[in-house]
Parts: C-alpha cells; sequence; structure tokens
C-alpha cells in the first residue's frame, strides 16, 4: 500500500471507529468481517484471537455495539 492510500485507509478507519454505534448493524457485521480477514492477509496467517480482540475493542468503544 503506498503512503497516500495508507494515510487514506487510516483516516476513513478512525471515522468509521467514531460512527460505529451508528452504523446498521448489517453494515458493522460486513465491516467487521472485512477488517477482520484484512488482518489475516496482513499477518499471512488466520489468528482468530484478531477476530475476539476487535470484537472487544468495539463493543468497549461503543455501547450500543455490546447491548446488541
Amino acid at each position: 500500500m503506498d503512503d497516500r492510500t495508507e494515510q487514506f485507509a487510516n483516516i476513513l478507519g478512525s471515522a468509521v471507529i467514531a460512527l460505529w454505534g451508528r452504523l446498521p448493524q448489517d453494515v458493522q457485521h460486513d465491516l467487521f468481517e472485512e477488517a477482520v480477514l484484512a488482518g489475516h492477509t496482513k499477518a499471512g496467517e488466520r489468528d482468530e484471537s484478531l477476530r475476539e480482540a476487535l470484537a472487544v475493542f468495539l463493543h468497549h468503544e461503543n455501547p450500543r455495539t455490546a447491548d446488541a
């Protein structure tokens, strides 16, 4: 990923985190699954602890998600 693309990905990622609790549940699901897949691709291996860690992070950052 070039520097500009990485910059935009970081900015967009921050926006998604900020708005996560206001996104429809199906969009949350699709973004979550895509993020886990991307994380596995970057790590070069499938690590289910990534899925759990990401879920805990999102639930901690967004109380509405924790209630769903």
